[in-house]
């Protein structure tokens, strides 16, 4: 067997219980011979290994080295079963020290608290081991450092899997780094090439450079790629229906083939045993579904459980998306919810029990660093947000666009926080989704729509124009076959075949028909304008969620309204403010990022695609990362409003309801002593209109169709686990 092949064969074996480790370095060498790696890494970001890390890395390189020497001097007398071990283990080797290299140069380091002195001390020290080691396997081995290929070989093709199978180009960061740290590796010195090309890599990046300068937290918006991220500082990890098929696509493993080198069970071992479940699995699609997305998200929660525990649940968060078809549902949601929290604590109590082995049970051992995607798609998401935030369990709220809904999830945030904290209970980070480019999206479509309605009044045959304008954006195939001229219209205005605004055929077409002029300049110059103003929608609802709540102005009227309506004490009501996050979602373009940026109380959650144009932006001439330092708290100019406000009809209603307030919400604000509450409106979305909001309806429709493919794939796979 090749090499390559040798090391991927490897499952790792069953870990003892209650496991019976001397000390800690002992520790790390068992969880490595036994397979896991990355647990065994990860056993070193505890804060009580602070001021021990110099002795425990040494300890560790003591052992390995005599392993590694042992390994050699017997490997040309050994048998074919005996030399592949051989290969293996040391494949596992190379593995946990490149892993605890890579632990020591992010971010990490620095939530748990290690001074750059010792995390530095303990890198240089392994990188000195892996040389000598890659040496060892060089002069031993009659083909040079194929196993230490191999190992760098299979991080960088995980690396590339990120939207490999999913999305469309550029593809992601996570790609684009791989690529770059390959380029900068010596083949002759594999393994210490790796590690300072992926330093760099690493300390470069605008991500971690914000991030360590304090200027703002991140997250992911996708659930695979999560280590690297975590060594960039990212600290947040957000899924849902779409983003949980993904995973299977990139990584198919996922399905029955998962190594299980973080004790994560495939998706074939979770269902099994269960007779019932295989014999008729389309009586439990939603049940197999569940599973199929806890299997997604199991890996994630291990990725961040170091960082969660070193911080007591700040950081750490894995966002999960309840059932889109159940969203509207209190009791079924609220239900489905505790079934995976308390799922998620049976899987991390055992997981726990290997990486904090050796300390103190000071933090307690099983709580979830997981928070539920609760949908604001009707009056339900209010409640359910209460209620789960009074239990201790943390709410994302999503599928929310608008500055009322997101005032109003907030509120139910801090009551259902208040609650917990009165009880002794310690609430976790939680967040204030605003999908700011979904809204931006929307808001485009609906203008579009009006414009070409408009132009079509004057048109002498509105189909055939229709037609022809269809086959110059590419939409011919998408209406062809539909009867209903509102379908035509709005496909041919949708994202996919009309943004931006202002492309050529969309240009012509209006000003032939003078919409709203007859000139083609003047048109282009109209529409361009049109494209920018609504490229702020998401952005201006955001600052001004972020005002209300966070602004230095506001933030301590809140906590004394918190501190008297809820009978806290001072630290207790910062205790719940303090732990609430607006979290800008969906962006399409870096300004979405770089203009919202904020040191309290932001955590932005970014999509692979859009995490490499927001790094490419930041190597354009003259980016100052110091530029956007608390960029949210920015004023947009007041004309982007007027006219958004004051535009065509349908547009300016939409942008109206998403950006300002209810009349209750101003009442409760005028309560806390929020000033100026002139300016932010009455007229916003209530509870009974989000379900029919425009950006809603779109998004529930997209994630109820992902959810359902992907209910449909859970189920095919039980159908021929069945019958097998």
């Amino acid at each position: 067997m090749k090499i390559s092949d040798i090391i991927s064969s490897f499952k790792p074996k069953r870990l003892d219980f209650p496991v019976l480790s001397a000390d800690h370095a002992e520790h790390v060498i068992y969880l490595t011979e036994k397979g896991y790696t990355k647990l065994a890494a990860d056993h070193l970001l505890h804060r009580e290994m602070i001021g021990r890390l110099d002795e425990t890395v040494g300890n560790i390189i003591r052992r390995f080295n005599l392993i590694f020497n042992k390994i050699f001097l017997e490997h040309e007398n050994c048998g074919a079963t005996e030399y592949e071990e051989s290969v293996q283990l040391c494949a596992r080797i190379y593995d946990v020290l490149i892993q605890m290299a890579l632990n020591f140069i992010g971010l990490e380091k620095e939530i748990i608290g290690f001074s750059d002195a010792e995390s530095n001390g303990a890198y240089l020290k392994i990188v000195e081991t892996l040389k000598s080691f890659e040496d060892m396997e060089r002069n031993r081995m009659r083909d040079g450092a194929q196993i230490a290929e191999a190992v760098t070989g299979a991080i960088l093709s995980d690396m590339s899997k990120v939207m490999s199978g999913f999305y469309r180009p550029p593809g992601s960061m996570l790609a684009h780094m791989a690529k770059e740290i390959e380029k900068n590796i010596d083949w002759s010195n594999i393994l210490t090439s790796f590690l300072n090309s992926a330093k760099n890599q690493i300390q470069s990046n605008v991500y971690y450079r914000l991030i360590k300068a304090g200027i703002c937290k991140f997250g992911n918006d996708y659930a695979l790629g999560l280590r690297w991220l975590r060594h960039l500082g990212f600290v947040q990890v957000s899924t849902n229906p779409v983003l949980a098929a993904a995973s299977y696509d990139d990584d198919p493993s996922l399905w029955d083939s998962y190594k299980g080198e973080d004790l994560c069970p495939d998706f074939k071992s979770e269902i099994e045993e269960d007779c019932e479940m295989l014999e008729k699995p389309y009586l439990f699609s939603d049940e197999l579904a569940a599973k199929g997305t806890e299997v997604s998200i199991w890996p994630n929660l291990v990725v961040f459980r170091p960082i969660a525990v070193a911080s007591n649940m700040r950081h750490g968060m894995v966002s999960l998306q309840l059932n889109p078809n159940i969203a509207d549902d209190f009791e079924k949601s609220f239900r489905e919810a505790l079934k995976i929290y308390l799922d998620a604590e049976k899987f991390l109590r055992k997981y726990d029990h290997y990486l904090l082995w050796g300390y103190s049970a000071s933090f307690e051992h099983g709580r979830p660093n997981i928070v539920f995607k609760v949908a604001g798609s009707s009056p339900a998401a209010i409640m359910l947000t209460r209620k789960l935030e009074s239990l201790g369990i943390g709410t994302n709220n999503t599928v929310t666009f608008a500055v009322s809904q997101e005032v109003e999830l907030i509120l139910a945030k801090i009551s259902g926080r208040a609650e917990a904290v009165k009880k002794g209970i310690r609430p976790t980070t939680v967040y204030e989704t605003n999908m700011g480019g979904r809204l931006d999206d929307h808001i485009r479509e609906v203008q579009a729509e009006e414009l070409l309605r408009e132009a079509l009044k004057k048109s002498r045959s509105a189909d055939e124009d229709l037609r022809m304008l269809s086959e110059a954006l590419n939409a011919w195939e998408e209406i062809k076959d539909k009867t209903s001229m509102d379908d035509k219209i709005r496909i041919i205005c949708s994202r996919r075949f009309l943004s931006p605004l202002n492309k050529e055929p969309f240009i012509s077409f209006l000003a032939e028909h003078g919409v709203p002029y007859a000139s083609r300049d003047k048109v282009a110059d109209y529409l361009a304008r049109l494209e920018e103003d609504i490229s702020y929608c998401g952005i201006l609802v955001t600052k001004r969620v972020y005002e209300i709540f966070f602004s230095q102005e506001n933030r301590p009227k809140w906590i004394s309204y918190i501190q008297s309506k809820f009978n806290l004490t001072p630290e207790q009501a910062e205790m719940v403010l303090q732990g609430i996050d607006v979290l800008p979602a969906s962006k399409r373009k870096p300004k979405e990022t770089l203009l919202t940026l904020g040191s309290m109380h932001v955590t932005h959650t970014e999509f692979p695609n859009h995490q490499i144009n927001v790094l490419l932006e930041s190597r354009k001439t003259g980016f100052n990362l110091e530029n956007y330092r608390d960029s949210i708290l920015w004023n947009v100019d007041s004309e982007v409003v007027f006219r958004l406000s004051a535009g065509w009809k349908e547009t300016a209603d939409n942008f109206i309801k998403a950006y300002e307030l209810t009349p209750e919400q101003s009442r409760i604000l005028g309560e806390v002593g929020v000033a100026n509450l002139h300016k932010y409106g009455t007229r916003g979305l209530k509870p009974a209109e989000w379900g029919s909001y425009g950006a809603t309806v779109k998004t529930m429709g997209e994630f109820s169709r992902s959810y359902e493919e992907f209910k449909r794939k859970c189920v095919e796979f039980a159908l021929k686990l069945g019958r097998a």
